[in-house]
């Protein structure tokens, strides 16, 4: 019996007894579907954020960066790659981080390849993913982004772009060593407490958004209608996928929804994954706000690289599943 089965005995409750809505109907499985999806992603946030935000407090900011900039060009951006992963950001947060790395003497490269894989590899996506369908999906979304993390920022260390960032941003250089308190046990769970809650109330909508879209098509789109666009079979599939992700603003918990349901629907799951990719790695309004520390050609020359990487990945992870 599953975990979430009194959950689903919550959802088969509201949606046939209390709504009074037939079943077996189109309405049914999607009110359904909604009801169930919302608790059980809303129950499995709260324990994954407040959990990892444990783990989260004995790595702050401050000590991330100084460790990256106490590190060489190469091994930088596979640490600052696996830091990226315990340590997301959102865009609002894009150019304080941006601006702290590189005025403490991080390399333009490994800083490139944390701003890469803290937004595209979240920790909480990756465990939803882990149990919503299984280990071997979940290794595959944490592997193909830290290879395009890593491979993105060691290409843009090595084209010598640093002229490309806005000049004021080298300016104030950081290279003091960092003394931080300590934090006990009960301050790590009232932080963990409120980071939980702050995360929740920033996302919510979006993963209710998700959720929502997941539930129509899941209620309304026939099974085999988004297979026959966007199957393993169509060569476009991948590269639109990027496309449609770009311009819409949301983070890999808010996607989540919709990965399973595409792929019920017969959607590939390196289609999916692409598209989820596309989303939290090359998001627009990100874009934006970092046009403020970097000229329109090396903003440019990030989304070409990631974009690429994110196409290949999802034309290898076709082949492979």
């Amino acid at each position: 019996m599953s975990v979430f089965y009194p959950v689903q005995l919550l959802a088969d409750w509201l949606t046939y007894s209390i709504f009074g809505i037939a079943q077996k109907s189109l309405l049914a499985s999607a009110v359904n579907f909604f009801i169930f999806d919302t608790i059980k992603i809303f129950i499995l946030l709260s324990v994954i954020i407040f959990a990892v935000s444990v783990i989260r407090s004995f790595l702050p900011p401050e000590k991330i960066r100084f460790i990256l900039s106490r590190k060489n060009k190469y091994t930088g951006n596979i640490v600052a790659s696996l830091l990226g992963i315990i340590t997301p950001f959102c865009s609002c947060s894009a150019i304080p981080l941006f601006l702290g790395f590189v005025q403490a003497g991080v390399p333009l490269g490994t800083t490139f390849s944390f701003l890469v894989a803290s937004p595209m590899i979240n920790e909480v996506a990756l465990v939803l993913l882990l149990v919503m369908f299984g280990w071997k999906i979940a290794l595959i979304y944490i592997v193909s982004g830290l290879a395009i993390a890593i491979l993105s920022g060691t290409i843009i260390g090595s084209m010598k772009i640093e002229n490309l960032v806005e000049p004021f941003v080298y300016e104030n250089s950081i290279n003091a060593e960092i003394d931080l308190p300590d934090m006990t046990w009960s301050n790590r769970f009232v932080y963990a407490r409120d980071y939980t809650w702050d995360i929740v109330k920033k996302v919510w909508i979006y993963v209710i958004i998700g959720i929502g879209v997941g539930a129509w098509i899941h209620g309304y789109v026939p099974a085999d209608f988004l297979a026959q666009y966007a199957g393993s079979g169509k060569w476009y599939a991948v590269p639109l996928a990027v496309l449609i992700g770009i311009p819409l603003y949301s983070n890999a918990v808010g996607i989540i929804p919709l990965v399973g349901v595409l792929t019920e629907k017969g959607v590939a799951m390196g289609t999916t994954l692409a598209f989820m990719m596309a989303v939290t790695a090359l998001s627009l309004p990100e874009f934006m706000i970092l046009k403020r520390v970097m000229k329109p050609r090396l903003i440019l020359i990030f989304a070409c690289i990631v974009g690429i990487g994110i196409i290949f990945t999802g034309y290898l992870f076709n082949w492979i599943l």
